[in-house]
């Protein structure tokens, strides 16, 4: 007896030798890292699709379309072909970095006057008038055809399964379903298909889309069915039915636009976004702000770092707010508002001990909620960052009958000031809420993504010091406790529960008004990111905890003829 006690208490010893125990660290999951590609998505069923696309040898483009159309499926009130699409691509032969604007414009009737002859002072927030052109299918058209290697028939084949066979609903998603369930009772051509046995399917249900399905297999077939074909004819009877003003040439004439990049520095790496109509300057402008102060010194959660964020944050938004617009239409001052002299001048404004209640915008120089995000990496180590949206949840409400899907509510975000430069106008694009980035330093090559409406701009600039300041890894950085303000003007944030409490005892003495969320809060965004090594010649992927998605990577071909031999 006295040797198994002995035994027993040796127990410990034996077991600190035998497994070391590991340090401390903040964040909850690991990187996924693999010498194949990855696939970042809000859904495991998405994300896995797009890996096993990366297995028939698809490129990393092919592998975020294919993975885009599951979440179509899997996750309806966020994303789908009745919205637009943003994306950028890193092309490794070649060292690129395309960009591709697939934002639709308004239809050629919907005017100020038109508006207001309904008795509306302000852009309808819903319904038909609220819709635009939806650009997600042209630009996966575009995308496809000068990056993908498989056949286009062959990335829609996961969507069609998932939308004929059923899935079983998510957790999160399940709970975004159930807080739309108004939005789906008021359309009689949604609340049969979306509402099956009159409420929202639960976490495990499974769901079938049989009329998407439907949609995909006419688009895998010709992707101008869209807007020519028989959705483009659906659409169009639609719009007539509900007295709007979309016609068959709004549809049948729009086009993608291939866009350069715009970027800037901060501490060594590169940060890319896209140019307006969308908000990606305002992250850029946010970073050229911080640049100014010693957040590298700082740690980053503490009260001095985020009341320096907070502050750059509502520079950046006032004047992301004042100038950005279809630049077709109107002269946004991208070039000015990038000017490392106007981050200089405007930083000056910032109070380290104290929160500013109001931020007017500046005169830069003249110088010549619902959204998905993904991230692919094949594994030569091009990278699709991709993003995609309905806008609000289900986006205008307005089903499309016979096809499965909902229509976009991106005109509610233009403006009715015939002063203001986002004033809705005919073929305009209204100011646009959804942005991909990169970001790279050296061989390091990163793409990346985080949603929530104008909470985007915001996270991408604490993601990026997450990284460069807090030397973060990628999942770290998307785990890290954030802040989000979605107002303009005032001193009210919003900012997780994981900050500690000291923190925000210290914020709120300077004069934030704080909401306190949860730990892993959906105000926040859930966010994607991958990263290509090529010293290393590795790939590194990561997904936020805060959605239900995960990266999934590339399976080795260990079942080939090949390595059976």
């Amino acid at each position: 007896m006295s040797n198994l006690w002995g035994a027993v208490a040796l127990l410990p010893l034996a077991l600190s030798v035998a497994m070391p125990a590991s340090p401390n660290r903040s964040q909850a999951r690991s990187m996924v890292v693999s010498r194949h590609g990855i696939v970042a998505t809000s859904q495991t069923l998405a994300s896995q699709a797009g890996a096993q696309v990366l297995a028939r040898g698809g490129s990393a483009m092919d592998a975020a379309i294919a993975a885009n159309a599951v979440l179509g499926v899997v996750e309806p009130m966020s994303n789908g072909i009745g919205g637009d699409l943003f994306a950028l691509y890193w092309e490794k032969k070649t060292g690129k970095l395309y960009g591709i604007n697939a934002s639709g414009w308004s239809p050629a009737g919907l005017t100020p006057d038109y508006i207001k002859t309904k008795n509306s002072w302000r852009m309808p927030q819903d319904g038909i008038d609220s819709v635009t052109v939806p650009g997600c299918v042209a630009g996966w058209e575009a995308l496809q055809r000068k990056f993908g290697r498989l056949r286009w028939t062959d990335v829609f084949q996961p969507a069609i399964h998932f939308a004929r066979e059923g899935f079983p609903v998510t957790e999160i998603i399940a709970e975004h379903w159930e807080l739309s369930q108004s939005v789906l009772r008021a359309d009689e051509n949604a609340r049969p298909l979306f509402l099956p046995g009159d409420k929202a399917p639960r976490t495990g249900e499974i769901f079938r889309n049989p009329d998407l399905a439907r949609a995909y297999l006419e688009i895998a077939r010709n992707p101008r069915s869209f807007y020519t074909g028989g959705i483009g004819k659906a659409i169009v009877a639609l719009s007539q039915k509900l007295s709007g003003t979309l016609a068959a040439a709004d549809l049948a004439e729009f086009e993608p636009e291939w866009v350069t990049p715009v970027s800037t520095t901060y501490r060594g790496w590169t940060v890319y976004e896209l140019p307006p109509n969308g908000q990606g300057i305002a992250a850029l402008t946010m970073l050229n702000l911080m640049e100014r102060f010693p957040l590298d010194t700082l740690d980053p959660l503490s009260a001095d770092a985020l009341h320096i964020k907070i502050e750059a944050q509502k520079l950046a938004y006032a004047d992301l707010v004042r100038y950005v617009a279809d630049p077709r239409f109107a002269k946004v001052p991208v070039a000015g508002m990038l000017s490392k002299d106007y981050a200089a001048e405007r930083a000056r404004l910032i109070d380290r001990r104290k929160a500013s209640d109001t931020a007017a915008p500046g005169k830069p120089p003249e110088i010549g909620t619902d959204t998905i995000y993904l991230a692919a990496v094949d594994r030569e180590g091009n990278i699709a960052s991709l993003i995609q949206s309905l806008y609000v949840s289900f986006g205008s409400g307005v089903l499309v009958p016979g096809y499965g899907f909902h229509l976009q509510n991106r005109g509610a975000l233009f403006e009715l000031d015939p002063d203001h430069p986002n004033v809705v106008a005919p073929r305009k694009r209204p100011f646009h809420t959804i942005i991909p980035a990169f970001a790279e330093n050296g061989d390091r090559k990163i793409g990346f993504g985080i949603m929530g409406g104008f909470n985007q701009a915001q996270a991408h600039a604490q993601f990026i010091s997450s990284i460069v300041d807090g030397q973060m890894n990628l999942q770290a950085a998307l785990e890290a406790p954030r802040f989000t303000k979605l107002t303009f003007g005032g001193s009210d944030v919003m900012i997780e529960g994981r900050v500690r409490p000291d923190i925000r005892v210290e914020l709120t003495e300077r004069g934030h008004r704080l909401d306190v969320l949860g730990d892993f809060n959906g105000w926040m965004g859930g966010g994607q990111a991958v990263m290509h090594d090529a010293a290393a010649g590795v790939n590194f992927g990561a997904s936020s905890p805060r959605k239900d998605g995960a990266a999934v990577p590339e399976p080795a071909p260990y079942f080939s003829p090949r390595a059976r031999r």
